[in-house]
């Protein structure tokens, strides 16, 4: 077989893998992978140097000689309810506050079976694309819906990523000045009792953590003040990380302005969300002094490319933030604002926006990779995942480039950026594979598109 799975049978020892001679490897950290990794009860214990052999005794080997090996991508910012409104007519060529007027009234009307199925299908297709661990933001609480981190939990177990759930929030409907529909919206007493419940049901901490959970208010402007400062002190007394959007539209700095008389990074601080356990989604229009503190802070920014190109939000200053001291992920963001949910993808948009803002050498292949790898783990706050490295959590996609889009190509690793991989051959999570041949094993792919193509018209019609 081309690419096989060789066994030893005759070695009764513990089943220890090596991923064996890749076409090209990224680790994220520069050491030297070049001969392969070697995998042990879901960890890798040992990165095989050019021209070297493994040190640990062998029992399976994976010949990687046709892949690129890369960390497992890791998305740091998602909406996964809104696969069931990609290219949804009334919402197309709209600005950001009148696309979500569009969409609101209708993600209103969400059910558990909807959001399961576009849980499902959503995570399915990162994980096709070789993404391993996604961060969710769910905000979207109807009196249908109260339990959607339950459903999204479910969906998750069944698939397989890793998933960062952030139980997030509205309390300011139409009727207090805010974009949602009333029906959309909780008392700041429900959120933050449902807070409490799911982070104590679900949240699992430490190395090897499959469901994370954190506290996400939608926006400083979709909640009270009070809100704001009772979910800081409520995730800091469960050691959970906050999120929210902010800066990903000049609108929505006006609109902050005159909210509270604050731009949106004065306001966070006055919340106290100005901190090193908070990540950003998009972080476009911060100026050079707000960068600075953001840097001072460690706070994070989820570099969101292909909704920033779509809504025209404008270009995240990824460079510059970095230089501060912001750690930069890559964030897919909301399928109807992208309108795919493929991580692969958004590396090479990632590429392609910031060398708009940057010259061409002062952005390469390698930092987008390290944004949607080691990048990403480091906004999500683990530092078990996002790297080839030895203790680190055995998250792998191997891409091959047998396509004729990469017919002709002499970098492998820089082909894969360059020219436009979109699907990986396989992915690991945790030491056990869960796709194989681009095919998922965690579900029919072909039955979960068919509930979800329904719950789609059903949610529209």
């Amino acid at each position: 077989m081309s690419n096989s799975l060789f066994i030893n049978k005759s070695l009764l020892t513990k089943k220890t893998l090596w991923i064996k001679n890749p076409l090209s490897v990224f680790t994220a950290n520069q050491q030297d992978a070049s001969n392969g990794i070697v995998i042990r009860d879901g960890i890798i214990i040992e990165l095989v140097a050019k021209d070297a052999k493994p040190k640990n005794d062998i029992n399976q080997v994976f010949d990687a000689s046709r892949h690129v090996l890369l960390p497992g991508l890791v998305n740091t910012h998602h909406h996964l309810y809104q696969t069931l409104t990609r290219a949804f007519p009334p919402a197309l060529n709209k600005r950001l506050f009148p696309w979500l007027q569009t969409l609101y009234p209708v993600w209103a009307k969400l059910q558990p079976d909807m959001l399961h199925a576009a849980t499902e299908l959503g995570l399915a297709e990162l994980m096709l694309s070789g993404c391993t661990t996604v961060a969710d933001h769910h905000y979207l609480f109807p009196q249908a819906l109260t339990e959607a981190i339950d459903i999204q939990v479910s969906a998750a177990r069944k698939i397989g990523n890793r998933v960062m759930l952030t139980r997030g929030s509205m309390s300011l409907g139409q009727d207090d000045g805010g974009l949602p529909p009333q029906s959309t919206v909780q008392t700041d007493a429900a959120i933050l009792d449902d807070c409490q419940r799911v982070i104590s049901q679900f949240h699992q901490a430490g190395p090897g953590a499959m469901v994370q959970l954190a506290l996400a208010p939608c926006s400083p402007f979709s909640v009270t003040t009070d809100l704001m400062r009772e979910t800081a002190t409520l995730a800091r007394a469960n050691n959970v990380r906050l999120h929210t959007h902010l800066a990903e539209t000049e609108d929505e700095n006006d609109f902050c302005l005159q909210s509270f008389g604050l731009r949106p990074l004065d306001y966070l601080e006055s919340v106290n969300w100005l901190a090193g356990d908070v990540w950003l989604a998009h972080g476009i229009h911060f100026n050079d002094d707000e960068i600075k503190r953001l840097g001072k802070a460690k706070v994070g920014i989820a570099h969101c490319p292909s909704s920033n190109m779509i809504l025209a939000s404008g270009i995240c200053r990824t460079k510059e933030l970095q230089a501060a001291g912001v750690h930069v992920g890559l964030g897919v963001d909301g399928s109807a604002s992208n309108d795919g949910s493929n991580m692969i993808q958004e590396v090479r948009q990632a590429l392609l926006i910031n060398r708009l803002r940057y010259q061409a050498d002062e952005v390469t292949h390698q930092d987008v990779l390290y944004w949607a790898t080691k990048g990403s783990a480091k906004v999500l706050g683990r530092n078990d995942i996002g790297e080839l490295a030895v203790g680190k959590q055995a998250d792998i996609a191997l891409f091959n480039l047998d396509e004729p889009r990469f017919s002709g190509s002499h970098d492998p690793l820089a082909a894969l950026i360059l020219c436009g991989a979109h699907s990986a051959d396989y992915v690991m999570v945790g030491g056990k594979w869960k796709v194989e041949q681009g095919r998922l094993l965690t579900g029919d792919i072909d039955e979960i598109q068919v509930r979800h193509k329904a719950s789609a018209l059903s949610l529209v019609n």
